[in-house]
């Protein structure tokens, strides 16, 4: 019987700064792309991962209230043909969900997050020091083949 590899957990530690943003979802696109064979493909994950991973790495760098000097982590890895994004900062403060204005221009990630998301949700280190935001992403159904 041929065993398919589970992947290893990808994890980098970035710079707190919102240009930073686009290298996670670099880091993503190439941790999806190298998934064996066996496993869903990566492009089952990619566009909601993507969009999930940026809403989260840019609420680390803007909402954290660590120092701008503490790097923020990003790892990903697959548990149950489930991804599971989770992007870790040295801030005390939790996540909430709240509704954003109708003319806001910011302030809905997180409902995009929890619309888009499985699962979601945000836990202490365990070391006391920092949080980390999770999200577990189902893949997309495979598209169905079209018939003439």
């Amino acid at each position: 019987m041929l065993k398919t590899r589970r992947p290893r957990m990808f994890v980098a530690r970035l710079d707190s700064r919102i240009e930073s943003t686009p290298l996670a979802r670099y880091l993503l696109r190439a941790y999806l792309s190298g998934l064996p064979s066996g496993l869903p493909s990566g492009d089952r994950y990619a566009d909601t991962a993507e969009l999930l991973l940026g809403e989260l790495f840019a609420n680390a760098v803007q909402h954290s209230d660590a120092p701008d000097d503490h790097p923020i982590e990003i790892r990903f890895t697959l548990v149950n043909s489930r991804l599971r994004l989770e992007v870790h900062d040295a801030g005390a403060t939790h996540p909430a969900l709240r509704a954003a204005a109708p003319d806001a221009e910011h302030g809905r990630g997180l409902l995009l997050v929890n619309e888009l998301a499985e699962r979601w949700g945000c836990s202490s280190q365990p070391d006391g020091i920092g949080k980390y935001v999770w999200a577990h992403i189902a893949p997309a159904p495979t598209p169905a083949l079209v018939t003439a």
